[in-house]
């Protein structure tokens, strides 16, 4: 018997299973429990996920027959992606240096800020010993596009090279600067005129390079749904088609030069989604345009991971997020990867930390070969219906924009950043009332780890005013509770004590143990000692080691049905003995909430609390300055 016969024998002696099968038996196994609630996630993007996918979920997808045919454009051809890295330094000659280093370790796409390239010499300075026929060079950031691009034409045509095979582009994106600048600069019709002037010169001198990027990692990173990322970006990217092909450029000419900058968060599968999705709907948008060549319809993805989740405490942990997020973006097939360095939240960039972000892509193609297989995910029936969900309701956004008068118009109204700053919102009472979790910041702290010294404050800054319009503002989400442990450490710094925590572990072995490791987690994010113990035998041995000990908290560990008399006894007698002395109770028993507040408690924590006013409010008894 072959192989094949004994595995398709192996499967007849095993019926299938019906959906409503499974049904019941999940229904059986829940018990009564609330189908719905237990099971189903309601995600930000507003639609539903089911806990289960068959292969019945991909009917009626009419990408699916069209993924079949191969239509051209749709999905990525290739397999490989780009190993780009990106270098951050102002710094032309150290720009330089890292650069080398990247390229000769590994990467073959390098970033480079301009900002400071006003000529020749310093262009020549900057890319000097990089091979520009081999190494792909995208120019992130400049005070003028056409002087770099002019003054890398010049460095080009100066070693001799043709710029006919050069691969490259430029972060060109007067939409990006309408939102984050409040204004554009000068005026869009000005903007529209060095698009001309970028478009000609590269069709003319570097016909490969790409003029224009669609920075759609900024909605992402100013707190938005993946369905927003995608909505709004393509609603960017048509209104540079639609503004362009007016000027009399042909699609077939502008849609292959442009660049889509996604950002790729924690949201491992629905990123993936995100990635296929977004090819889907910019396919269909350039058909619109009505294309000569079908290949005119493919995305060009630049994917980086996301800021918005990285942190400044237990900052080795960036690595995992990094690690999950750029698989992401490999397995969903974007054309360039960068992985962002591990302590880039806080502080400059190192060779140690550009390294292990390079390192991390390597590891992606030469450990763990995600190079080696064209469109991984495909057929996979949740990734497929998460694409095809994601796809619809960004369309649904896309043509909500559209209604408007467009992306320009949308944002003059205001409407792009205040849905922006409405999910923002969400997710940062997400975060402070701990459903989202970040190690090492709003749950799970080092409690010795001190990064005062390490952090450069000025790297995240926020400008919350707005200019002529409303703008959007790009930012890390655990920012406000780190600054809370970063007061801490300068409170420390100025000669104060650090502030202390006394735990009075108390009764039921499991109920105060619990509820220790609960009141350890919660102050040690605001960057506070905490004294535990393994449990005292009686109230009053308590009393005297939390007199002796004199700290600044005290924190009553039991359970509910203990607090009333371990509060009646202890309490009065600690005020006595410790005149500023801070009572708290871990746990809410609401029965006994006004008893408690009697005997002399003066604060709860427990899991409804929000962290950051809660910690903001303990610091600033103790005197902390909160920045």
């Amino acid at each position: 018997m072959s192989n094949s016969e004994h595995y398709e024998k192996l499967f007849t002696e095993f019926p299938p299973v019906t959906t409503d099968e499974w049904e019941k038996k999940i229904s059986s196994d829940l018990k009564g429990a609330d189908y719905e609630k237990k099971l189903i996630w309601n995600t930000e993007e507003g639609f539903r996920v089911k806990p289960y996918y068959r292969a019945d979920a991909l009917q009626g997808l009419e990408y699916i027959n069209g993924q079949k045919q191969a239509q051209p454009g749709i999905f990525k051809a290739g397999k490989d992606w780009i190993v780009h890295q990106d270098i951050y330094t102002p710094d032309i000659s150290e720009a330089n240096r890292l650069a080398k280093d990247a390229v000769n370790h590994g990467a073959c796409s390098i970033g480079l800020n301009s900002l400071d390239v006003a000529t020749h010499k310093q262009m020549s300075v900057l890319l000097d010993g990089i091979d520009l026929a081999t190494t792909r060079i995208l120019f992130t950031g400049s005070k003028s596009y056409p002087l770099t691009l002019e003054l890398f034409y010049y460095e080009v045509s100066s070693r001799g090279l043709s710029g006919k095979d050069l691969q490259g582009g430029l972060n060109f994106d007067p939409l990006s600067y309408l939102l984050l600048h409040g204004d554009f600069y000068i005026n869009f019709g000005n903007n529209l005129e060095e698009a001309e002037y970028l478009l000609n010169t590269t069709i003319k001198r570097l016909p490969l390079f790409r003029p224009i990027t669609v920075n759609g990692h900024y909605f992402q990173n100013s707190g938005s749904t993946l369905v927003q990322e995608l909505g709004f970006s393509l609603a960017a990217a048509n209104e540079y088609l639609a503004s362009l092909t007016g000027k009399g450029f042909i699609v077939d000419t502008l849609a292959p030069r442009m660049i889509f900058h996604f950002a790729c968060g924690p949201n491992y599968f629905m990123e993936i989604a995100k990635f296929r999705a977004a090819r889907l709907l910019w396919a269909k948008i350039v058909e619109q345009y009505h294309p000569e060549d079908p290949a005119t319809t493919g995305m060009f993805i630049h994917a980086s991971t996301s800021t918005w989740n990285k942190t400044i405490f237990d900052p080795y942990v960036n690595m995992l997020r990094t690690t999950t997020e750029g698989m992401s973006a490999a397995i969903g097939q974007a054309d360039s990867v960068v992985i962002g360095p591990f302590d880039g939240s806080y502080t400059q960039p190192d060779d140690f930390s550009y390294r292990i972000a390079r390192n991390q892509q390597l590891i992606f193609k030469e450990e763990s070969y995600l190079n080696r297989i064209s469109d991984p995910s495909a057929g996979a029936y949740y990734i497929e219906s998460l694409t095809d969900s994601l796809a619809q309701h960004a369309w649904e956004l896309f043509r909500n924009i559209e209604g408007m008068g467009g992306m320009i118009e949308a944002v003059k109204a205001g409407f792009v950043q205040e849905e922006i700053e409405k999910n923002s919102n969400r997710k940062k009472a997400d975060i402070e009332q701990r459903k989202s979790v970040l190690i090492g910041t709003n749950e799970f702290p080092e409690l010795k780890e001190m990064m005062l010294e390490k952090v450069n404050l000025n790297l995240d800054q926020q400008d919350n005013n707005d200019g002529k319009f409303k703008k959007i503002h790009p930012l890390r989400v655990s920012r406000h509770i780190e600054m809370l442990r970063l007061s801490t450490e300068k409170f420390i710094k100025m000669g104060n004590r650090r502030p202390e925590v006394f735990l009075f572990t108390f009764g039921n072995l499991a109920m105060m143990r619990a509820r220790a490791g609960f009141a350890t987690n919660f102050f040690g994010c605001a960057g506070f000692a905490v004294c535990d113990h393994p449990g005292f035998e009686t109230i009053e041995s308590g009393i005297d080691a939390v007199t002796g000990e004199r700290p600044d908290i005290v924190v009553f560990c039991s359970s509910d049905e203990e607090y009333e008399e371990l509060a009646g006894k202890a309490a009065p007698a600690l005020k006595a003995a410790l005149k500023n002395l801070i009572i708290v109770v871990a746990g809410y028993p609401k029965d006994k909430t006004e008893a408690l507040k009697n005997a002399g408690v003066d604060d709860f924590i427990h899991i409804r609390s929000n962290l950051f006013e809660s910690l903001g409010k303990f610091s600033k008894k103790m005197g902390i300055q909160i920045e």
